[in-house]
């Protein structure tokens, strides 16, 4: 659909609708994903081991999507998967697998991942990657990242990550660094609990926050937020919802323009209901709200973020800053 069109079809349940990225059940394109695209007017899906079984059911399953959403000229969706390699990779074989960030020791290592795992989502239809991890662990550290994140300093880090940026997005597929503001110094999985990190801006500045500087600078296309408390930065707000870490330090302080986005919300290291989150969403400049597993939060998400941007004025300005940032990235790769 063209954008100018788009923006004339402009109501507040599209600008609502556009901030989900969400999970679905089944193999095969069904009535779920028909609500989701047509009444829930979502900005994307994200795919799992669970909708996967073969590259001919996937591609067809996606392209069915894509025709779908295009029926019902609505904006193309963001086609999205955790395809790290390694431990966390959604594609199995038949295709291709590769060790993941460990392993990656040099330019060549980062670029040829990047490169054949690009062109392997392209021919697919998937057009967003969240990786790479970004996350710095200390050295001799017990991490809950030690078998997702590069090996090495920050600066190391940093250069390996931006490698995959860059190739990722030189074929078309959007990148997503993760988790800010950086969560290598935790053992705790957020799946199940929510962390604490005690460490101060200057700290982050000096070591965790190097590799997400240098992927603003590589024009990555979104970042995405951890469920991290980090109480010196913000002492009532978990990352994932914090005015102050994702507004004014990533987008106010750091100068990130992209894609900023929530990781998970389905994860129980989120206590809060739905309204609490739409409301700090929209407080924080967060363009997209991850929702992982079919169930009425996507539904309640959305009804929640239409009610407050209907109520308040700031509410939709913030709706609608997310909406062009959303739709200029579509404009940019999914053309």
């Amino acid at each position: 659909m063209e954008k100018k069109k788009i923006i004339s079809n402009l109501d507040n349940s599209l600008l609502a609708g556009q901030k989900l990225i969400v999970g679905f059940d089944g193999l095969h394109f069904n009535s779920d994903l028909e609500f989701l695209i047509s009444e829930l007017k979502i900005g994307g899906i994200v795919l799992f081991s669970r909708n996967i079984e073969s590259p001919y059911q996937l591609k067809t399953l996606l392209e069915k999507i894509k025709e779908f959403t295009a029926k019902h000229r609505l904006p193309k969706l963001f086609i999205s998967i955790d395809q790290e390699g390694g431990e966390v990779a959604r594609l199995k074989k038949p295709f291709t697998l590769f060790k993941g960030n460990p392993f990656i020791k040099n330019r060549k290592d980062a670029e040829k991942f990047a490169k054949a795992q690009a062109i392997e989502l392209t021919e697919l239809n998937i057009n967003m990657n969240f990786a790479p991890v970004l996350d710095v662990i200390p050295e001799n550290y017990k991490s809950i990242m030690e078998k997702r994140a590069f090996k090495g300093s920050a600066e190391k880090v940093a250069k390996l990550g931006c490698y995959v940026i860059s190739s990722f997005q030189k074929f078309n597929i959007m990148a997503v660094a993760k988790h800010f503001p950086g969560i290598g110094r935790t053992c705790i999985d957020s799946h199940f609990e929510l962390p604490t990190i005690d460490r101060n801006k200057k700290q982050l500045f000096a070591e965790e926050l190097i590799p997400f500087e240098n992927a603003i600078k590589s024009n990555v296309s979104g970042i995405m937020l951890s469920h991290i408390f980090y109480p010196d930065l913000d002492p009532k707000w978990q990352a994932s919802l914090s005015p102050k870490i994702a507004k004014n330090l990533l987008r106010d302080e750091m100068g990130f323009n992209g894609l900023i986005m929530t990781d998970d919300l389905d994860m129980k290291s989120v206590k809060h209901d739905i309204k609490i989150s739409a409301k700090q969403i929209l407080l924080s400049d967060i363009d997209i709200v991850l929702i992982c597993h079919k169930g009425p939060d996507i539904e309640n998400m959305s009804n929640e973020l239409k009610e407050l941007i209907n109520q308040n004025n700031e509410f939709l300005e913030s709706a609608k800053k997310s909406f062009k940032r959303i739709i200029d990235i579509k404009d940019k790769y999914l053309n």
